[in-house]
Order: C-alpha cells, then sequence, then structure tokens
C-alpha cells in the first residue's frame, strides 16, 4: 500500500499528521506530505485509511 498526499488539495488541517505521524509530516504551515516515499509499512495500514477517511479536502491518495 502507499500513500500520497495532492499539494494541491492540501489545505493544513493537518489531521492525517495528527492520526498517523508514522506516514505523514507537516510543513511550517501545516501542509502535510507523505513519509517513507508513501509506502505504508505493515499493521499501517488501518490508519492510512482513517487518515484518507479524515481529510476535509480529500487529499489523501490511497494505492493498494
Amino acid at each position: 500500500m502507499r500513500v500520497h498526499v495532492d499539494a494541491q488539495k492540501c489545505q493544513g488541517h493537518s489531521r492525517c499528521y495528527a492520526l498517523a505521524p508514522e506516514l505523514f509530516d507537516i510543513d511550517d504551515y501545516g501542509n502535510a506530505h507523505e513519509l517513507n516515499d508513501g509506502v505504508v509499512p505493515a499493521g499501517l495500514e488501518d490508519r492510512a485509511r482513517l487518515a484518507q477517511a479524515n481529510c476535509p479536502e480529500f487529499a489523501i491518495i490511497i494505492q493498494e
């Protein structure tokens, strides 16, 4: 599984980072980007889906 944050859609709510700091990081403005080149480590798939479901801008894309 891989995650990607669409920088054009991200508005800096930082919900993904709050829910899954192992998968996302934020810049000084709160805009998120994926860690580990977007690779989701085993066991964190549910966190990736939770972050996607809680993104108000639908900026998180999951590839399975």
